[in-house]
């Protein structure tokens, strides 16, 4: 395998290829899940439970797919979740078509496993280029959402009436998609890995791992910010229906929201590298403050379209940075677990917020949702003030290091 660090290597350039397809799946069932599901259920605050589903199909995932990867590998599990993923938007068409509120939410959360393994891409960019380039790799994986972002929504106001079922055309469109993908996976070369035995070096035990500092921090600002960020976008649709928005304008704020989330990795990799993990995140905190100020400050077309687009920037600053951290502090045996163990809690936060943000928009309201969200926002930044004390603080325990 070719591993100088070049710009694009045949292989990081048809990973960034499947990371669009994954981001047009994540935004397109942000956009029309709580809508479809608002239309179908008979209570009102239940709305974004297929969202719900769809993450925490996603975090029952995360052990399944940690073993599958150890004992199959990339390529073919990556394969099989693309498989999953074409076959749960065709249940939840059909749930549309038959106006099945509950099929849709089983059909959701079947589609998880595929959210599960394609949230793994960004710990596989590292594996296909040069070590040096680990935050630049990471970073430039992650503009592969800018297709999602383009794309998606777009998508879904094209298809929105093709047929007598609003948004039936944009499922069938993800299952094609997800055909497509097992075809772009089937030519990338992935390092060969051996096969995990019983015998082997296990690594630390997992709770070693976490207890680390550098690790700890990743995992609550990996959560935390996409926690936040779910909250926020879950519920966008939602109270831009109440506002008296049509759904071309809640398309465009979505497709500038996951432009701001993806366009930054041409740069943000860069910016870990010369900077640091720790103030890159940072930064990500004090924008996810500035987003949420400028949502509180009204409710006209552009208290939605500005911040959200800050939120995303917010939001690749904290996972990208994160994701960096995170990868520093664990061996190469220890990767499925570690990485498991992250995606458990970032698909854990996430289910909560989407269930939150329809329950909460539905009997708090739009203001109360933007207020909480302050709160993850301080504890991201205690995390990080404690990671900064804790670094210079001399100490003897090992699993402190």
């Amino acid at each position: 395998m070719n591993t100088s660090p070049v710009f694009f290597n045949k292989n990081l350039f048809l990973l960034i290829l499947c990371q669009g397809l994954y981001l047009t799946n994540n935004v397109t069932f942000i956009a029309i899940n709580g809508l479809v599901g608002f239309s179908l259920t008979p209570i009102p605050w239940m709305a974004t439970l297929p969202v719900m589903s769809y993450v925490v199909g996603a975090a029952l995932s995360t052990s399944l797919v940690a073993k599958v990867q150890a004992q199959f590998g990339r390529k073919r599990s990556f394969q099989f979740a693309l498989l999953i993923a074409s076959l749960s938007t065709l249940l939840c068409a059909y749930a549309a078509y038959s106006k099945n509120f509950w099929l849709l939410t089983v059909g959701t959360a079947i589609a998880g496993y595929y959210s599960a393994n394609g949230l793994l891409y960004r710990f596989v960019a590292p594996e296909l280029t040069h070590p040096n380039f680990r935050e630049k790799a990471v970073s430039l994986l992650l503009t592969g959402g800018l297709f999602g972002a383009v794309f998606g929504p777009n998508m879904s106001v094209w298809t929105k009436n093709i047929f007598l079922t609003p948004f039936l055309g944009a499922y069938l469109v993800l299952s094609l998609a997800g055909l497509l993908g097992i075809v772009i996976m089937h030519f990338i070369d992935f390092p060969i890995e051996k096969k995990v035995e019983s015998t082997d070096d296990p690594g630390r035990p997992l709770l070693e791992i976490v207890y680390q500092p550098k690790f700890l921090v990743a995992l609550i600002c990996a959560a935390l910010s996409y926690g936040m960020m779910n909250l926020i976008m879950a519920g966008t649709p939602l109270a831009m229906e109440v506002c008296g928005f049509i759904f071309a304008d809640t398309a465009t704020v979505l497709q500038w929201h996951v432009i701001g989330m993806f366009a930054p990795g041409f740069f943000s990799g860069y910016l870990i590298k010369k900077y640091g993990s720790v103030v890159i995140m940072a930064i990500g905190v004090v924008l996810n403050i500035i987003a949420i100020l400028i949502l509180l400050s009204g409710n006209d077309f552009y208290h939605f379209l500005i911040p959200l687009f800050i939120l995303g920037l917010a939001w690749n600053f904290l996972f990208t940075a994160a994701t960096t951290l995170a990868i520093a502090a664990y061996r190469p045996e220890e990767k499925n677990k570690s990485q498991a163990i992250i995606n458990f809690f970032v698909f854990g936060t996430m289910a909560i917020s989407s269930f939150s943000s329809g329950a909460l928009i539905s009997t708090q309201g739009w203001t109360f949702i933007n207020y909480g969200s302050l709160l993850p926002a301080a504890i991201m930044g205690g995390a990080l003030i404690w990671l900064q004390f804790m670094q210079k603080k001399p100490t003897s325990n090992p699993k402190m290091n």
